[in-house]
């Protein structure tokens, strides 16, 4: 099969690659529709984490090949939206709902890599979910969202505990912090502020629920949302980056009281205690739980209800991953779709 190498930072390829096989009977093997690559596939390619020559990719919609003989959940032939975590969804940790920490999770990027033709999915009862049936291609990108980038948006919200009547700021406006917008707005968040320096950004910010646009970045960003709050800053803030000045800007723009859901992969992020301390707030997040919310995205998106696939800017075959991987990098793209 074909399937995305990394052999350096900046050498991306699509080469052969050794076709999947069931290995455990709790495998399955996906052809796969759609996949694309992900603000945090930057991180190896800039040389920020080392990487050689590394199967890409971690988000995947398809359909099911095969599978094992203890899988119970699916049958050949179904269409199948999964996690970037591997996870059995049955054990202490699943079912309180922190799959991304399943006592069997491994990040799909680590060792599967879904920017391919077909993957071994592990696990594959806890880890991939059936959509109500075979969608339309119109849906495709929508579902591909919910395998990391609007789970992860969404945990997101969920960990700042957005909620009616509260006014949410997101830090970032990559295709994580976009969702992050999205969720705020389907959980009742009265007021979102968009921290962006790019129109395109800005306008699929307003489209999916912000209200106000910040430019600033760090103390003065954070300034203007305390300005925009009476001087209390916002109740509940979405860091979605990962780096040393968003995590600040986050946690600066709450108000005391208030809760920071960060999802950005930390590179190089350190925390002061005696902030920290004083500041009064709550800190939640890390890998998302995609598992835990896959099934009321999938309907909400069945439902046509949220349209999560328009953060999808640039939509190239397999074959031309690299290009993808430039535009992303020279933010000539917010999300690179793959198609197969």
């Amino acid at each position: 099969m074909r399937g995305v190498v990394m052999y350096a930072p900046g050498d991306v390829r699509v080469e052969e690659r050794e076709d999947p096989r069931i290995i455990d009977q709790t495998d399955a093997v996906i052809r796969i529709t759609a996949t694309c690559i992900c603000g945090s596939d930057l991180w190896p390619y800039r040389g920020a984490e080392p990487v050689d020559h590394q199967h890409m990719g971690h988000e995947y919609v398809g359909v099911v090949e095969e599978i094992g003989s203890e899988v119970t959940t699916l049958t050949v032939g179904d269409f199948v939206v999964g996690s970037f975590v591997i996870s059995d969804n049955t054990c202490e940790i699943c079912r309180s709902g922190y799959q991304s920490k399943c006592v069997h999770a491994e990040f799909v990027s680590v060792t599967i890599g879904t920017q391919a033709e077909r993957a071994r999915i592990p696990y594959a009862d806890g880890t991939l979910v059936v959509t109500p049936g075979q969608p339309d291609a119109d849906l495709i990108p929508s579902l591909l969202a919910a395998s990391d980038v609007l789970g992860t948006g969404w945990f997101a919200a969920v960990a700042a505990e957005v909620g009616p009547g509260k006014t949410v700021a997101v830090v970032g406006d990559g295709a994580v912090g976009l969702m992050g917008i999205l969720a705020a707005k389907q959980l009742g968040a009265e007021r979102i502020i968009a921290m962006s320096r790019h129109a395109d950004r800005q306008a699929l910010a307003r489209e999916y629920g912000a209200t106000d646009i910040v430019e600033e970045r760090g103390d003065e960003g954070v300034a203007r949302i305390k300005e925009l709050t009476n001087g209390y800053g916002a109740h509940s803030v979405i860091e979605a980056v990962g780096t040393q000045e968003s995590m600040e800007q986050a946690i600066r723009a709450v108000r005391p009281g208030g809760h920071v859901g960060y999802v950005g992969v930390a590179h190089d992020v350190q925390l002061s205690g005696e902030e920290l301390f004083f500041a009064e707030i709550h800190l939640h997040g890390g890998p998302a739980p995609v598992r835990r919310f896959l099934p009321d995205l999938i309907q909400l998106i069945w439902d046509r209800k949220i349209d999560p696939g328009k953060v999808f800017d640039l939509t190239l075959p397999l074959e031309d991953a690299a290009e993808g991987y430039r535009a992303m990098d020279e933010r000539r793209a917010t999300k690179v779709l793959l198609t197969l």
